[in-house]
């Protein structure tokens, strides 16, 4: 009988060890760089919540990681690159079964920043947060841009004339009313001159009304709002924005090496940047026929930000403008024509210019007509027998 009890027992010990290890699940995932290449040797901390466990992975060549054999639970997974957290995913709860994916892409994250990065400087020049500027922040992003732009307002409400020139040069603008934005903005500068908004708001204005001019008109409010930007950047020579709206200033005045050098130092400020300020800096190079500059500006553009979808088409127009014909009538493309195209496609399937791609894609390899004839001109007369 004690040992009939005893099996029993045994018996018990056996199924709810079998219960218990059923009980386990297992966290998987792949990891990109900024790049938005897989990231190989980056710490994943994954940290269960409910009870306290603490269980460190890396990824490997591929990117990818994962963790066997944790216990059900809710965990926090944390991915640290060189010391530094970079993401995090939190209340992941797991069940038994396949592993649970959780993915992490800080090219992704690269762009997010940059959005809202752009949102909140937009949102300091002016003054004001639209509704779409709201829907694009998480609350605690809204919440800090509220809270920098109250600090903001604090400075300027010191003075309340400084306060009510700024707030009319910034409706004078909105207004397109660039004569009065620029009296308006020159009042606030002279009663605070340590402000960049200010310094802003009269740049933006005089290249602005520039645009609306000719002549020696043109070329002065130019060279006045290449002044201003000069203003801002030496009092915040750290802000990428502003080297970027410099760079324009300066190609409007027709200096574009000095335009190119201020978009380079807004990339090296902000590398988040590169989409904007390499295009903007092909964009110029090609008005000037520099060609090949603007290729390699491009090319740069994508380098420094994969999903940079503009850059691609004009790399793939470049390459295009580049073919040759051969003495049979066979177009030959430039290597890497029909990758730019693509690429397009794949980063903006429905961007403005999907439709001139797919059209450019469908022309590779075709053929031409070398030999023109007039469809006008009369066929030779028949000489007589």
């Amino acid at each position: 009988m004690k040992f009939r009890n005893l099996a029993v027992a045994a018996a018990g010990l056996l199924l709810w060890a079998a219960s218990s290890f059923a009980q386990i699940t297992s966290l998987e995932g792949y990891v990109k760089g900024a790049d938005g290449k897989p990231l190989e040797k980056a710490v994943i901390n994954i940290d269960r919540t409910d009870i306290k466990g603490h269980y460190p992975t890396k990824t490997d060549k591929k990117g990818h990681y994962i963790y066997t054999g944790l216990p059900i639970g809710t965990y926090n997974i944390s991915l640290v690159v060189d010391g530094k957290e970079m993401d995090r995913i939190q209340g992941v709860k797991t069940t038994v079964g396949d592993p649970i994916m959780n993915n992490f892409d800080l090219s992704k994250k690269v762009q997010q920043q940059g959005a809202v990065q752009n949102i909140q400087q937009q949102a300091l020049a002016s003054g004001q947060i639209t509704k779409d500027q709201e829907k694009a922040l998480t609350p605690e992003q809204l919440a800090a841009l509220k809270k920098q732009m109250q600090d903001q307002e604090a400075k300027m409400k010191k003075n309340k004339a400084l306060n009510d020139a700024f707030t009319a040069g910034t409706n004078a603008m909105e207004a397109k009313n660039y004569d009065e934005a620029i009296a308006k903005f020159t009042e606030a500068s002279t009663l605070d001159a340590s402000q960049v908004a200010v310094w802003n708001g009269l740049a933006s204005a005089y290249i602005a009304r520039a645009k609306t001019k000719t002549g020696a008109d043109f070329d002065s409010d130019t060279a006045q709002g290449v002044a201003a930007y000069e203003k801002a950047i030496a009092l915040k020579p750290e802000d990428p924005s502003i080297h970027n709206n410099y760079a324009l200033a300066l190609a409007q005045a027709k200096k574009l090496p000095e335009a190119q050098a201020e978009l380079e130092k807004s990339v090296a400020l902000d590398p988040k940047t590169a989409c904007k300020a390499y295009f903007n800096l092909g964009a110029l190079e090609l008005n000037a026929h520099q060609d090949d500059a603007a290729a390699g500006a491009f090319q740069k553009a994508v380098a420094g930000d994969p999903t940079c979808a503009e850059a691609y088409y004009y790399i793939g127009t470049g390459l295009m403008n580049k073919a040759t014909v051969g003495s049979d009538g066979t177009v030959k493309y430039v290597a890497g024509t029909a990758e730019a195209f693509q690429k397009y496609l794949e980063v903006a399937p429905n961007g403005p210019h999907a439709e001139e791609a797919k059209a450019m894609l469908q022309a590779l390899g075709t053929k031409i007509e070398t030999n023109y004839t007039d469809p006008n001109a009369k066929a030779p007369k028949k000489k007589k027998q």
